[in-house]
């Protein structure tokens, strides 16, 4: 069974998901007022998490690891698979799908652009609940890049949230994932 995955990402006004140095100070300081804006219930419906070694990186060190207890899996060329007993490592993408699917995730928590811009080319993107912070940081990572053609989005709900955070989820549309048996 192919699992659908699911996206939900803090992001600036300006499109950018880090700063060039990969910092998040911005998102942390200016999304407080926010509260956790939906991210336990999100984690808890999910079965797993798949993420890029970059966002790793930028998750690994923080005193309270965030994903409640559910397998992590990274996709990395270069980590050590030993070097955190919190996280399987893949060596490609495509490994990486085809573990998660083998274990029979139903629901795959998807995070970091590169990850997450691989998967909406592959179809393999059901949701995406982007919240905005009011706030332009000018340069830093793209959630959004080039695709192999256009992904049709539903509109599921807007919220505001504290600090003036805007969260919008939206559906992919059907005719862009692949059909599942």
């Amino acid at each position: 069974m192919a699992f659908t995955g699911h996206v939900f990402l803090g992001m600036s006004v300006d499109g950018f998901i880090a700063r060039p140095d990969d910092d998040l100070g911005w998102l942390e300081s200016r999304g407080a007022e926010a509260g956790d804006a939906g991210f336990t219930p999100f984690v808890a419906s999910v079965d797993a998490l798949l993420m890029g070694r970059g966002t790793y990186r930028v998750i690994a060190p923080h005193a309270e690891w965030p994903y409640q207890g559910k397998p992590v899996h990274v996709v990395s060329s270069t980590l050590d698979p030993a070097a955190d007993p919190r996280i399987t490592v893949h060596r490609t993408l495509d490994e990486a799908v085809a573990a998660l699917d083998a274990a029979g995730y139903a629901r795959v928590y998807l995070d970091g652009g590169a990850t997450v811009r691989q998967l909406l080319a592959r179809g393999r993107v059901q949701t995406l609940t982007l919240s905005r912070v009011p706030v332009l940081i000018g340069e830093g990572f793209s959630l959004f890049g080039p695709l192999p053609a256009d992904v049709p989005l539903e509109h599921v709900s807007t919220e505001v949230l504290g600090g003036g955070m805007v969260q919008t989820t939206y559906r992919v549309g059907e005719s862009s994932r692949p059909a599942t048996t």
